[in-house]
């Protein structure tokens, strides 16, 4: 019997390097939510043409018969108070997002993914792809966050901090089980600077408010420094009033330079009349590069890479992003940080918490038991019963290619409660025999001979009721990891209820045969 039960929690040890981690376990929603972002500085209108080509290489991978439809959602909204029904990771008009909803009884959403991935990237080299959560759980899981895993580095250092950032974005790609990999600030757009020659400018009456002001009133139209709008009296529609050059007439360097700025010098010795001027005169433009977005936590810029994971659990990922972590930090100026949230944090403060409520539980459940038994010995023979719950949780989670997770951990709690229950109802019968008078072994054997009955009823009929669970269907895999890590644990826990625990009482407690009270209190006195 102590070989039997050296082997199993062998077992549980090797169980556990081989069943990964997880925060909660992916779910098949039947819907796909694909993020699609063009070159920096794409045109709407051409978005538009890369979207639809795009729209026209998902409808290749996913045959028709198994597409509902495809909604495509390009750019920014057009008023504030809109941003607050978006996941704000649209950055442009070069940015948007494609949702692809199946039909009933459609293969798995996770090998179109699959296949998304290697095909699309393919097909546009220049565009940049990756999937965010389509359904409402994990969303919510993602707290607000587009992707799996954010590894940022926040600090006022921006200029190591981006270089890092694009480090460890290649490096967090190599991994893998990592997918979409990417830097989610924009910080390379195309862009022209107007170098103001502040002494010219002087000469003619202007300063670099009024010729920024000309520059925004004809590029972005009148909207944006003074903003007017008229009221439809019929139908009491608000129309906004804009002024703005032709986006023909500014389709050059030229052109731009053209653009007239005001003039507060009067023309000729008429008041009303300015100089004209125009902005080659007091500017010249050249070509660089700006950043399109960026973001902030607790007032320091950040640089965050967004990544998921494809194919592997999240917990072996999270290691080797933490050594590649350690390593960059070295990197940084002092004060300045690498953060990793996300799921991956969440997953740990989950299990950390989760581990210790368990922990405590267990404790506490002792104490209890101690007081009632008034010795130590019995309780202790309950808790030596528990390691092989926890190995056969473990084993079915491998065998059925589960993951641990907050919902296994969930049934892991929930089959440690019947088994402790079954044990507890072993024990006290047993105990009970031995005050009156039986040896601790005949007292172990009468307990397993009168209590398999009501440990075999409570146990199998735990575990027929979890069947239905265990199996999961497509939006059930949060609830299947719950009933097999309770399966798991109760098909090893009655056995080891029925023999291990009645062996383990025969020995410890055999010093105790022929007394007729072995409570704490009386022990202590003898």
């Amino acid at each position: 019997m102590p070989i039997v039960a050296a082997l199993v929690l062998a077992l549980a040890a090797a169980m556990l390097l081989l069943v990964g981690r997880d925060f909660f376990p992916a779910i098949d929603g039947g819907q796909i939510q694909l993020h699609v972002r063009a070159p920096a500085g794409t045109r709407i209108e051409s978005t538009e043409r890369i979207f639809q080509a795009v729209e026209d290489k998902i409808r290749e991978v996913i045959p028709e018969g198994e597409r509902q439809m495809i909604v495509d959602n390009i750019g920014l909204p057009a008023r504030a108070y809109n941003l607050a029904f978006t996941d704000g990771s649209t950055i442009g008009v070069n940015d948007g997002v494609i949702l692809v909803a199946l039909k009933e009884g459609h293969a798995p959403t996770s090998d179109y993914v699959r296949r998304l991935r290697q095909a699309l990237p393919a097909a546009f080299p220049d565009v940049t792809f990756y999937f965010q959560a389509a359904d409402i759980v994990t969303q919510i899981l993602n707290f607000g966050l587009p992707a799996q895993i954010d590894v940022r580095t926040v600090g006022y250092d921006r200029k190591t901090n981006l270089r890092v950032a694009k480090e460890l974005r290649q490096r967090i790609a190599a991994i893998p089980g990592i997918a979409d990999a990417h830097l989610q600030q924009e910080v390379d757009a195309p862009a022209f600077y107007a170098t103001i020659d502040r002494t010219r400018a002087a000469q003619l009456g202007l300063n670099a408010n009024t010729i920024a002001t000309n520059i925004n009133v004809s590029l972005s139209s009148s909207e944006q420094v003074t903003p007017n709008f008229w009221t439809d009296p019929a139908s009491g529609i608000p129309y906004y009033l804009a002024v703005q050059t032709p986006e023909r007439s500014v389709s050059s360097l030229s052109d731009l330079g053209n653009t007239p700025v005001s003039s507060g010098i009067a023309s000729g010795g008429v008041p009303d009349v300015p100089v004209p001027g125009l902005l080659s005169n007091v500017a010249t433009l050249k070509r660089d590069s700006v950043p399109t977005n960026a973001n902030q936590t607790n007032i320091q810029p950040v640089y965050e890479i967004y990544a998921s994971v494809q194919g592997r659990d999240l917990g072996s990922v999270s290691n080797q992003i933490s050594k590649i972590v350690a390593d960059l930090q070295k990197q940084l100026s002092p004060g300045n940080s690498i953060q990793v949230i996300g799921q991956i944090q969440s997953m740990n403060d989950a299990f950390w918490n989760l581990g210790i409520g368990l922990l405590f539980a267990s404790v506490f459940v002792y104490l209890l038991m101690v007081v009632n038994y008034q010795n130590f010995g019995d309780p202790f023979v309950v808790i030596l019963a528990l390691p092989a719950t926890f190995c056969g949780i473990l084993t079915m989670l491998f065998i059925t290619g589960t993951t641990l997770n907050v919902p296994s951990l969930m049934g892991a709690i929930m089959a440690v409660g019947v088994a402790s229950a079954n044990s507890i109802l072993l024990v006290t019968f047993a105990r009970e025999q031995q005050l009156a008078g039986k040896t601790a072994f005949e007292s172990a054997i009468e307990a397993g001979h009168t209590r398999i009955r009501p440990v075999l009823m409570t146990a199998a009929a735990m575990i027929v009721g979890m069947i239905p669970i265990a199996i999961g269907g497509a939006g059930e895999e949060q609830n299947a990891a719950l009933a097999r890590a309770v399966i798991g644990g109760l098909l090893f826990a009655t056995p080891t209820t029925l023999l291990i625990v009645p062996y383990l009482f025969a020995m410890l407690r055999k010093a105790n045969d022929g007394k007729a009270a072995h409570g704490v209190f009386d022990e202590a006195l003898e």
